[in-house]
């Protein structure tokens, strides 16, 4: 079975939200499927993003005949110029993703040529033994892609994400008829979107948000602001559409917000009527009950432009009473306190805040489970394999693959670096492969690893302790000290019997030391910095980091 077989290795995606990469590979022919990141989790102190781990992709990056996105979110691109800048393979999307992508990779200066192939809905490419099919779905983004891919031992369909939206705002719902022919001719294995596994029934067209929409701009007196995630296109044509039906012109807040703005409209995503769209210096300018402010910030993120102006430190926008504050956008699992936090302040300054799930202020991009177990019968595959999402959202789908009739010998419920190896008939899970998240961190990648952020952390909830020591090179005696200062520990001042006593300590153990003639300084230092921990662990309950320093005279 190991020679003829084709091989599906996700390196990302599955036991979390994001970091979407998986890959196929039949014998010496390799494609990629997305190269997407992750946010941070609360635990990961000073983190930017985390991206997969691709040392299987680098290891064998002669054998990548190419890499496919299936539409241009942040958990299906963002990791693309940490990827691109290791390995050089052709990419191929839709003129939306390329464009959001193409923008990414300006940003970050890490790559100075990517070779990009355009593709449209209907497209077939062959990439090595792989042909790819561009399947039309409805997401909260245009241009999105599923992906029919034939290979040696069966057809593979991938959906990206995906809901089958009856009434799509753009009129392009998923391509239903596609999805039944590839069932029809016989599918060897489904890899499916497993966000909304948990949720029962549908979820809600677009078309409602914009209901709600309008309610909201004909009840709102004064002002209205909108916070979305700034990729969601659809929702942005929704607001900046409603905006022009209420004769209200629209300022865009937020740098996500402005450059993805000017993307859609650059390549003629949004339909934006000639001077609806205004500066931001403009908005005082004009009457509260004639302007509505689209801004980033729906995930309550410390540095984003709704948060600012929730907490007064926006340099051009201030929340006043009266104002109608829409936040159009779910919170990311992890989220919810700042989220919340957000709101909180926003009503302190006196905005009406519209954010409740039920409000249908938001429609998910992603299908719930009538809207799986569609995909799973249009489908019809042998094989199944439940991607995009935690553990537990995993584990649902399967069950949801159960009850159209898969077996659950036949359905794979795996963890990133998992290697999945089909024939025509069979399927087994196999070895593994070096996968995991890299942590990105300012201008460093892959720099910080679990020991910095274990430091970090104890840091951030015991403080530091240093003790200098100024001592004789050739005799070991201490000239000077020792001195100790606190940080994020205690106030030195207010603690000084505590401060003296630790100094007292450290004396007394460079006298011991003297006296067994212990002369290495790593070997005072360890004792230092274990005699002191014990001492203040008595007396306070806390384990600050300590750093003996000794200089040498």
């Amino acid at each position: 079975m190991k020679g003829n077989c084709l091989k599906i290795i996700p390196l990302g995606g599955l036991g979390e939200i994001g970091k979407n990469i998986t890959v196929l590979r039949f014998k010496d022919d390799i494609l990629v499927i997305d190269g997407g990141l992750m946010f941070p989790d609360d635990d990961m102190l000073g983190i930017d993003l985390v991206i997969p781990d691709i040392t299987y992709l680098v290891e064998n990056k002669d054998k990548i005949r190419g890499i496919v996105l299936t539409h241009g979110h942040e958990d299906h691109i963002g990791a693309m110029p940490y990827i691109l800048q290791r390995i050089n393979a052709p990419v191929y999307g839709t003129k939306l993703t390329l464009g959001l992508l193409d923008a990414k990779l300006k940003e970050s200066s890490f790559v100075d040529h990517v070779e990009t192939h355009c593709v449209a809905v209907g497209d077939v490419i062959k990439l090595g033994v792989f042909k790819v099919e561009f399947i039309r779905v409805s997401h909260s983004i245009p241009d999105a892609v599923a992906l029919g891919i034939s290979t040696p031992v069966g057809i593979v369909v991938h959906t990206g994400d995906f809901k089958f939206d009856q009434t799509p705002v753009n009129n392009q719902g998923t391509d239903y008829h596609k999805f039944a022919e590839l069932g029809k001719e016989g599918v060897l294995v489904l890899m499916s979107d497993s966000t909304n596994a948990e949720r029962p029934g549908f979820t809600l067209s677009e078309r409602v948000v914009a209901e709600t929409f309008d309610q909201t701009f004909r009840n709102a007196s004064e002002r209205i602001i909108i916070a979305s995630f700034a990729s969601n296109i659809h929702r942005i044509q929704l607001a900046i559409s409603t905006a022009a039906k209420y004769r209200r012109k629209v300022a865009v807040a937020g740098r996500s917000m402005v450059n993805v703005v000017n993307i859609a409209k650059d390549l003629g995503y949004l339909d934006i009527p000639p001077d609806t769209l205004i500066e931001l210096d403009e908005v005082p300018l004009l009457p509260k009950n004639r302007v509505v402010i689209l801004t980033t910030g729906s995930q309550g993120e410390p540095m984003s432009a709704l948060t600012r102006m929730a907490m007064c430190d926006h340099k051009r926008i201030e929340i006043v009473p009266g104002d109608t504050v829409v936040i159009s956008a779910s919170p990311i699992p992890g989220n919810e306190k700042m989220v919340h936090r957000t709101i909180d302040h926003l009503f302190r300054q006196g905005a009406e805040v519209i954010y409740e799930p039920f409000s249908g202020i938001h429609a998910s991009g992603h299908g719930s489970q009538e809207e799986l177990k569609l995909m799973l019968n249009l489908v019809k595959p042998k094989f199944f394999i439940p991607v995009h999402g935690e553990y537990r959202h995993l584990i649902k789908h399967a069950q949801l693959a159960q009850d159209v009739g898969i077996p659950s010998r036949n359905i794979f419920v795996v963890e990133n670096g998992r290697v999945l190896e089909f024939t025509r008939e069979h399927g087994t899970v196999g070895g593994r492969v070096i996968s995991g998240r890299v942590l990105v961190d300012g201008f460093g990648v892959g720099d910080v690893g679990n020991i910095v952020l274990r430091d970090r952390k104890q840091l951030s909830q015991d403080g530091l302790v240093i003790i200098v020591m100024t001592m004789n090179q050739e005799n070991g005696e201490m000239i000077a000290g020792p001195d100790i200062i606190s940080r994020g520990f205690v106030y030195v001042r207010e603690s000084e019997e505590l401060i003296e006593e630790a100094k007292e300590r450290v004396r007394s153990i460079l006298t011991e030391c003297e006296y067994q003639q212990i002369t290495e300084w790593a070997a005072i230092k360890s004792i230092v910095r274990e005699t002191v921990g014990k001492y203040l662990f008595e007396k306070t309950g806390r384990r600050p980091m300590i750093l003996p320093i000794i200089m040498e005279v």
